[in-house]
């Protein structure tokens, strides 16, 4: 079996205080093509096109540290999950708070998801909730399935349906088109083959019913599942712990990150599972990945406090440049640490 092994990523930033816990959700790379991630109690960002930098907000040692970002899809609005519960929503535009959705929850709030108008909050108390951000009662559906931590939550591209993954070793199917404000909504499929906390979820960008899932140390498997059907459709053990996954926007392939030993990137072939390269850097495990807008660049944030970037994905439109010397493309040459 040929596998490619990439030593090196293309950029590394140091990342202090980046909180070393599997179950939040601290990276995200927005449409506009910014990052942000979250340290400690304050969240940072970076625009990928122009090099600029800023501090988006620092909140107060009471309601900190921060648990989760998500950008909606507008890529100008973010949402920021509290570890007092409560969910902050920001336009990066003008650097001002627009609002703060709270009751929903009575944990932290670790795991963020948007579809349009709608934020999905998951928190440690085992909720999933549905917020219309436009509405002053913003609490339009609340999930309950998971009767522990909530660290995973997915949409589909086409919004219908929701992806839950818990530290109860659960993952749900959510349909949205039979959710019900009057009462908890049930779920449309339970998934109980995994035997650790799962976090990585990554809807297939080509096949619809399609979801790839990730267990914890316990377990190290991704698994495949038809979320039509609820049948798993296949498992493979990684051989360590799966803390994130992502999909190829332009070829078949998936990416992987892992924990102990190796605290590596994988890329699989799919659908033969095939590794096709390993990419090594971090020194602890590698909790967060993003993707950027164009699809080429994944940023993976890890517990040994780097931000690394990786041109894993490639390009399809830039095919045949390939042959002519390689420009200086880094997204964030300009800087060499974060703080």
């Amino acid at each position: 079996m040929l596998c490619i092994c990439w030593q090196t990523s293309e950029r590394t930033l140091d990342a202090p205080d980046l909180l070393d816990d599997f179950y939040l959700n601290l990276l995200d790379w927005g449409s506009s093509n910014v990052l942000a991630i979250a340290l400690g109690s304050t969240v940072y960002l970076w625009d990928a096109s122009d090099g600029s930098t800023s501090e988006l907000v620092t909140v107060d040692e009471e309601h900190g540290p921060v648990t989760s970002v998500n950008w909606a899809p507008d890529g100008r609005h973010i949402a920021i999950g509290l570890n007092n519960s409560e969910v902050q929503l920001w336009d990066s535009a003008s650097n001002k708070q627009l609002r703060t959705l709270k009751g929903g929850h009575r944990c932290r709030v670790g795991s963020l998801a948007w579809n349009d108008n709608i934020l999905t909050t998951g928190g440690m108390d085992g909720r999933i909730i549905n917020n219309d951000v436009r509405v002053r009662d913003h609490i339009v559906e609340t999930y309950r399935g998971h009767t522990q931590e909530v660290c995973g939550l997915k949409w589909s591209a086409s919004g219908k349906q929701l992806a839950s993954g818990g530290n109860d070793n659960l993952v749900h199917i959510w349909d949205r088109s039979v959710a019900s404000s009057n009462s908890p909504t049930q779920y449309l499929h339970r998934l109980e083959d995994h035997t650790s906390a799962v976090k990585a979820l990554a809807w297939c960008p080509f096949q619809s019913n399609l979801l790839a899932s990730g267990g914890g140390g316990g377990d190290r498997t991704i698994k495949f599942w038809n979320t039509h059907t609820g049948a798993c459709l296949n498992s493979v053990d990684t051989g360590s712990q799966v803390c994130a996954l992502l999909w190829n926007k332009n070829e078949r392939e998936l990416l992987s990150s892992h924990g102990f030993t190796q605290n590596q990137l994988t890329l699989w072939k799919y659908p033969s599972m095939v590794k096709t390269a390993e990419l090594t850097g971090h020194t602890s495990r590698v909790l967060f990945l993003a993707q950027s807008p164009d699809g080429c660049t994944v940023a993976s944030a890890a517990g040994d406090e780097t931000l690394r970037f990786w041109n894993v994905f490639g390009d399809p439109n830039e095919a045949a440049k390939k042959s002519a010397p390689k420009k200086n493309q880094e997204p964030f040459a300009w800087a060499n640490r974060i703080r």
